[in-house]
């Protein structure tokens, strides 16, 4: 019997010196690790590179008067020219199919111009049979495609996309109307003709 209570003492002193590594004597030791904690400063080194972005800022608000100096050169930059080959007889036909194609690609209808040099597109005599005001107004509408005679376009505003189709006329009107198509063109001119004429009247006056 005096071993029975002897057994429950060595397992409570087996028990004890198992307490005693297991507590945290050993848990202090990985507790300096966090000694590299520490590189939390570091997170405070990102503040110091994020005052930089207004440095940047700084730097894009320069930038923003460059463009102003910019707009002048803008009008100096000439529109694309595309010449489309075509006798004065199929040069309305061949402005036609060039409009559709514009329309076909995404240009808006109102950000096209066509100019014609001899008689003039059956839009824009019909729409003048209605009076000059009403034909004016559309094109201040500015929602559609604009058919102008040579002889009016220097009235019409300019636009992203002039078209012109040499169908006619003297020479002269197409040496006038070539250079004021191209000053009214922003992007894109578009000269349906005589490439002999087309090329004499641009060259003459542009």
């Amino acid at each position: 019997m005096p071993l029975i209570p002897e057994e429950p003492q060595i397992h409570e002193s087996a028990q004890g010196p198992r307490v005693t590594p297991a507590t945290g004597r050993t848990a202090p030791t990985p507790r300096p690790v966090p000694g590299p904690r520490p590189a939390a400063p570091a997170r405070p080194g990102r503040p110091g590179p994020r005052p930089m972005p207004p440095a940047q800022r700084a730097s894009r608000e320069p930038a923003v008067a460059k463009p102003g100096p910019a707009a002048p050169v803008a009008p100096a930059a000439t529109p694309q020219i595309q010449l489309i080959p075509a006798s004065a007889e199929g040069a309305l036909d061949a402005a036609e199919e060039a409009v559709d194609l514009l329309l076909e690609s995404g240009r808006a209808p109102g950000e096209v111009l066509v100019i014609t040099t001899g008689e003039p597109h059956p839009w824009a005599a019909h729409e003048l049979s209605f009076g000059e005001a009403a034909y004016w107004a559309q094109h201040d509408a500015g929602d559609d495609v604009f058919y102008a005679d040579a002889s009016v376009a220097a009235r019409a505003a300019s636009r992203p996309v002039v078209v012109v189709a040499v169908n006619g006329g003297s020479e002269s009107v197409a040496a006038t109307a070539l250079p004021l198509a191209h000053g009214r063109a922003r992007a894109l001119l578009i000269v349906c003709g005589d490439p002999t004429t087309i090329n004499a009247g641009l060259g003459a006056g542009v």
